[in-house]
């Protein structure tokens, strides 16, 4: 008996979320599926965490405990031969039977990524939100300062959580700008939002990339992410940015 631990890749655009559900369209459905095509065995795919319908994952942790004979180096090349192509294994290793994807993560970091320009990337369209006026930045960033250390964050969790303590704590939230050489627009660019933080609840990050839309658009001040958060209300913070734009980018143990 071993328990195997990978890092995967998917483009979640397809894909009703991580986790299996009755449809069947699932990231976790899929992995199990072609497990069990390979193997014979019905095995449970543990994962870092959950990710929403449409959101992607850059290096998302999983783990599984098998019996199967087939050395490790060989697990990624067998699984991408049969996985779809949206779905790929980067590493395969034994790791100790008491290591838990989710229970032993440490921290994890999402990625927000949004083209500010007039027109939209087609070729990066599945992978940033495209906001066609411009955002002021530094107000974005000086409203993002408030929500690093340790916060209730029930303002910015969907009402529809099962997560009774709302407690996380926020490493590090930092906005990355790469202006677009490709384009004939001077004033296009993409910039990414990126949040580090112990963990995360249900649609903390696109809740939290919404209302940052609505500073940097000039609808509210830098200062409301403060009285936001205070405020433990959903209904005080912004809408949930589209899920096209989110990434599981990191997950470290």
């Amino acid at each position: 008996m071993k328990n195997l631990k990978f890092i995967i890749s998917y483009d979640g655009t397809a894909y009703s979320g991580f986790q299996t559900q009755p449809g069947g369209n699932t990231i976790q459905d899929k992995l199990e599926d072609t497990i069990f095509k390979l193997t014979g065995e019905s095995v449970k795919v543990i994962s870092s965490g959950r990710t929403d319908a449409g959101v992607h994952a850059r290096r998302q942790v999983i783990n599984f405990i098998t019996n199967s004979v087939i050395p490790v180096e060989r697990w990624c090349l067998a699984l991408n031969t049969r996985l779809p192509k949206d779905i790929v294994a980067l590493s395969a290793e034994e790791a100790p039977l008491t290591f838990h994807s989710r229970k032993s993560a440490k921290r994890k970091t999402y990625c927000y990524a949004v083209r500010v320009a007039r027109f939209p990337n087609v070729f990066q369209r599945k992978f940033e939100f495209h906001h066609y006026t411009p955002l002021h930045i530094e107000a974005m960033r000086e409203a993002l300062e408030c929500l690093i250390g340790e916060h209730d964050f029930t303002s910015f969790c969907t009402v529809r959580t099962d997560k009774e303590i709302r407690v996380r704590t926020i490493y590090e939230a930092r906005i990355e700008v790469e202006p677009d050489a490709m384009s004939d627009d001077t004033k296009a660019g993409s910039l990414r939002v990126m949040i580090t933080g112990s963990g995360f609840l249900y649609n903390m990050v696109r809740i939290i990339v919404g209302t940052l839309f609505q500073i940097g658009e000039g609808k509210r001040d830098s200062s409301d992410m403060r009285r936001i958060l205070e405020a433990c209300d959903r209904s005080q913070a912004g809408p949930t940015a589209e899920a096209n734009g989110l990434t599981l980018w990191n997950v470290e143990y």
